[in-house]
């Protein structure tokens, strides 16, 4: 008995071992764990929260929770003190602020609590974060070197890439990050969609495309958080998710930096795609923290399949 959990034990890969294995160098694998390490005090914040609102509005004139606040916190003082960081920019912040000495390697992007106002449901949330080794002020595809995503549910997961696969970890009991399922590949096709926005105030292209997806028997899964929903797209192999262009808001809701560039770095990852209907969201040049843009995102032959609908 001793000597068959012993063999289970032995056959475990933590982050750090795969990391190293992967041959991921030094100053990013350890950044990525301590971002890692992070998730771990996040999902503790996350389960003492008293659900209080802060009584303020963020910059983006979104009702903000003090849990928004205290995890933005978390995160830059954490970064602060890497070693390995120069400068932050967050979805909670006004701009780009440096927190180091200025020799540092790396620039962090972040939505620190993706989905904050789903708390009080209780359903899954969670972190993305973007890895960037040059200005951020430029294309994902030029500076970007890595990106993760962690969600806080039932269990406590986490998807990274640094650009050789997207893999998932699971936290277990013993505090430890353990993998669960290495180089995760999309379908060419799925079978699920993730459509956000108002019906109403869809364009006519984007509404013919869906319409398109209903006919094809595509099943209906949103679920408000785009953490989640691009969880579920990663785990169950296949489907689409979309915030698109809007009526009266051409650039959709989505920030290009803090959620849109690290999904699109995963997705890619695991053989997916990630567009605007028109070009590839890690293509796009980012001219301000606050950029947004409509995006398409899952498995190639739906992202496709948009970009033929929006370009008739």
């Amino acid at each position: 008995m001793g000597e068959g959990i012993n063999d289970y034990t032995k056959n475990i890969v933590d982050l750090r071992r795969h990391m190293w294995m992967d041959g991921i160098e030094v100053e990013l694998r350890r950044l990525i764990w301590q971002i890692a390490v992070v998730g771990k005090y996040i999902s503790a914040k996350i389960h003492e929260s008293n659900r209080k609102l802060a009584g303020f509005k963020n910059i983006y004139g979104e009702e903000q929770l003090a849990l928004d606040r205290v995890t933005d916190d978390i995160l830059k003082n954490k970064l602060q003190h890497s070693g390995f960081v120069s400068h932050y920019a967050s979805e909670e912040l006004e701009d780009i602020v440096a927190i180091g000495c200025g020799q540092e390697k790396y620039i962090v992007t972040a939505d620190p609590l993706d989905g904050s106002s789903l708390v009080d449901t209780n359903l899954s949330i969670g972190t993305i974060i973007g890895i960037h080794n040059k200005s951020i002020f430029d294309s994902g595809r030029n500076s970007m070197v890595a990106a993760l995503y962690i969600t806080y549910g039932p269990l406590i997961t986490m998807i990274y890439s640094a650009g050789k696969g997207a893999h998932e970890f699971v936290l277990d009991r013993e505090g430890e990050y353990v993998l669960s399922e290495e180089n995760i590949q999309l379908k060419e096709k799925g079978s699920i969609f993730s459509p956000g926005g108002l019906r109403r105030d869809w364009t006519a292209a984007h509404l013919k495309f869906i319409e398109k997806l209903e006919e094809d028997g595509y099943k209906l899964r949103y679920s408000g958080g785009f953490v989640p929903d691009i969880n579920q797209v990663l785990i169950k192999k296949g489907g689409l998710f979309t915030y698109p262009a809007l009526k009266k808001s051409p650039q959709g809701k989505l920030r290009l930096l803090f959620e849109l560039q690290p999904m699109a770095f995963i997705m890619e990852q695991a053989g997916g795609l990630a567009t605007d209907g028109k070009e590839d969201i890690l293509s796009l040049k980012v001219t301000s923290v606050n950029q947004r843009a409509p995006i398409y995102i899952g498995s190639a032959a739906e992202v496709k399949m948009a970009g033929q609908f929006l370009s008739q």
